[in-house]
């Protein structure tokens, strides 16, 4: 789904641009109300687990794969604002590091990747919550449905950027066709690996995820024959509960692991944009990367001739520099925050 240079003309891409700069300035102040003294440290590793499972292509239909696009995921675990910045950081990275999406792309990148992805995830996640029980297992239902239709949903979006700025005459039914098809089996994938994640992070600390906040049924007691609330525990909260770091770091090693080692066995199959590309003549217009010398272009480091060790080092290198970058930009945020909050009062003169 990273769209290259030269798919999508310049006024288009030039209009995504101004769309992506308006909703990562939207989400930069929206995250500050997401982020508290335990979620903020971990959205900049959410962002590098991104990273690392998007260099997990996995194949879906006959010479074609997909990977995760990760904006329900990133919503569900750190809230909708602060998932659209986690996605444009990994795409930044993803474009400027490894060549990966253009750069004057970069708009049709952010808003289709997510913008779209992450609105139309947690909208319908949001939704399905409020009806469904409240309980921990309707989070990671409702998790699972939002990711599956998340990327067909930026299938159609990129459909859209094509129909009015497409480089190449290509019919339009035919793109939406290819489109909308392949990543409908995509999101199957992207469905499966967000509502893993979503369950896997709520079966050890239920507390650490956004959309699981306030989900929780109160514990119930018979009193008289009726089911009443019971009170809500006193005291202060254990010291286990409000650390993180055994979260981070576990979750550190995972990303490590999987851009490190696993990634080396990921399929090489063109994934489902790609194909759609091929096959149909969108790329006849393709231009070349302008950071397409850059020494970790194509996910390896340029001279190590060995690919297993050269891909595992850009993985390597891809997931730490995403976790800094990230953990920077959310540190600001969280500083604006609580600036505020923590100056001196001014007395009278």
């Amino acid at each position: 789904m990273h769209v290259p240079d030269g798919f999508i003309d310049l006024p288009v891409s030039a209009a995504t641009g101004a769309v992506a700069a308006g909703a990562v300035a939207v989400s930069l102040r929206g995250a500050r109300r997401e982020l508290d003294e335990r979620t903020a440290p971990l959205a900049g590793l959410v962002a590098a687990f991104i990273f690392a499972v998007q260099m997990l292509n996995f194949p879906v239909a006959a010479g074609t794969s997909g990977h995760l696009l990760g904006g329900a995921l990133a919503a569900i675990l750190v809230g909708p604002y602060t998932g659209v910045l986690c996605i444009s950081v990994v795409l930044l990275m993803q474009g400027i590091l490894f060549a990966d999406g253009g750069l004057t792309a970069l708009g049709v990148n952010i808003t289709d990747m997510a913008v779209v992805t992450t609105v139309v995830a947690y909208a319908l996640f949001r939704a399905l919550v409020k009806v469904l029980p409240r309980t921990r297992r309707s989070v990671t239902v409702s998790s699972f449905v939002a990711a599956l239709a998340s990327v067909p949903a930026a299938a159609l979006a990129f459909t859209f950027f094509y129909w009015i700025g497409g480089t190449t005459d290509i019919p339009i039914g035919k793109v939406l066709t290819g489109m909308v098809g392949v990543h409908v089996l995509i999101g199957i994938g992207e469905a499966a690996i967000t509502a893993l994640t979503v369950g896997a992070v709520i079966a050890v600390r239920p507390d650490l995820v956004y959309g699981a906040r306030g989900l929780s049924a109160p514990l119930k007691l018979r009193v008289g024959g009726e089911l009443v609330d019971a009170a809500p525990a006193s005291g202060p909260e254990p010291v286990a509960a409000r650390s993180t770091r055994k979260v981070w770091a576990t979750g550190l090693v995972t990303a490590l692991v999987l851009a490190g080692f696993v990634s080396f066995y990921a399929s090489a199959s063109p994934d489902g944009l790609e194909k759609v590309a091929a096959d149909q003549g969108i790329d006849r217009k393709t231009e070349p990367h302008h950071t397409a010398d850059s020494p970790l272009a194509d996910y390896g480091v340029k001279d190590v001739g060995d690919a297993r060790i050269s891909g595992g080092l850009a993985g390597v290198i891809g997931v730490g520099a995403t976790v800094v970058v990230g953990s920077g930009v959310f540190w600001v945020v969280r500083r604006r925050r609580t600036a505020p909050e923590t100056a001196p009062a001014r007395g009278n003169a």
